[in-house]
């Protein structure tokens, strides 16, 4: 049985919620403000007398609440001056269980970081009025086209299931260097770990855990767009291989090298697209089959990249 959240989705933001651990605190307010560094104690304060945080049982939290180990408390992330991303998602499927969305280059899949309302889930939760929505896969900020998201709880594992057994298959394209020396189809297995940087991927020696089948589709002038078959689901998988075969996806902020980040430029998309979704659907028996409606720059385009 799923327990009630005490607080209500807000313009597409489900609330955030911290576990209580062992302390001196001698209130709520002093935790929240050295647990939450980058916060004021002025701003929780603030919060807490709009009735914004609150214990699980929905209990309002005040500055002069005790502090008590081994509560939950759940409370809304704000952010500040957020980047507006200028680019609309479409939905290209819907029933009771999933939708089907095609999101834009540059929005993230779901709240992290400096980014909060501006995120796929959020949008759909205040476009749609649901507040269950949950994405069963993830695709990166700067990569667009086809995500799956649950839309109810009780068939929710169900399509996990199809991702964590591997039922589906899903194709991305991608723009990037030709090298005529290499044959197609290729198949790229290694074993892809973290590196120092935590956002970024490294391939290591050792026994491979991350496959990708890779054609060409087109090619002419150098440049070549690429059919990108990921047998696996690593992190940045598509974008590491390609780079260690040196080929590296154009306009890629991190491979080969992390450039930074670029803040409100969105002048230069990463060239990759999650362009197909195919399975057969473990509650209706339906074959599956999406297309995403967006496309990539010619894969002959010889303008200035990143």
């Amino acid at each position: 049985m799923t327990t009630p959240i005490p607080l209500p989705t807000r313009d597409g933001i489900s609330p955030n919620s911290v576990f209580l651990p062992k302390g001196t605190w001698a209130t709520v307010l002093d935790f929240f403000a050295a647990r939450f560094a980058d916060v004021s104690a002025a701003r929780w304060q603030e919060r807490m007398a709009r009735g914004e945080v609150v214990s699980a049982d929905g209990a309002v939290i005040t500055p002069q609440s005790p502090y008590q180990c081994g509560i939950r408390v759940y409370y809304y992330r704000e952010i500040d001056n957020e980047l507006q991303v200028p680019f609309s998602e479409s939905i290209l499927f819907e029933d009771d269980n999933i939708l089907i969305a095609d999101k834009p280059h540059f929005l993230p899949t779901a709240p992290s970081g400096r980014y909060l309302k501006e995120t796929l889930v959020s949008r759909l939760k205040h476009k749609l009025g649901l507040d269950h929505l949950v994405p069963l896969h993830r695709l990166d900020r700067e990569t667009a086209g086809l995500l799956m998201v649950s839309k109810n709880i009780a068939t929710r594992d169900a399509y996990h299931a199809l991702f964590r057994e591997q039922r589906l298959e899903k194709t991305y394209e991608a723009i990037a260097a030709f090298r005529e020396e290499m044959v197609f189809p290729f198949t790229r297995r290694s074993r892809i770990v973290d590196a120092e940087e935590f956002y970024r991927r490294r391939e290591a020696p050792g026994e491979p855990n991350a496959i990708t089948i890779i054609d060409v589709i087109e090619q002419r002038e150098g440049m070549a767009r690429y059919r990108l078959q990921p047998i696996t689901g690593k992190t940045h998988q598509l974008r590491v291989h390609m780079s260690a075969l040196g080929i590296p996806i154009r306009n890629d902020p991190y491979y080969p090298e992390q450039k930074g980040w670029r803040g409100d430029d969105f002048s230069h998309p990463l060239q990759l697209l999650a362009r197909t979704l195919e399975f057969v659907d473990p509650v209706t028996g339906e074959a599956r089959s999406f297309e995403s409606r967006q496309t990539l720059m010619p894969a002959w385009w010889q303008g200035p990249g990143r």
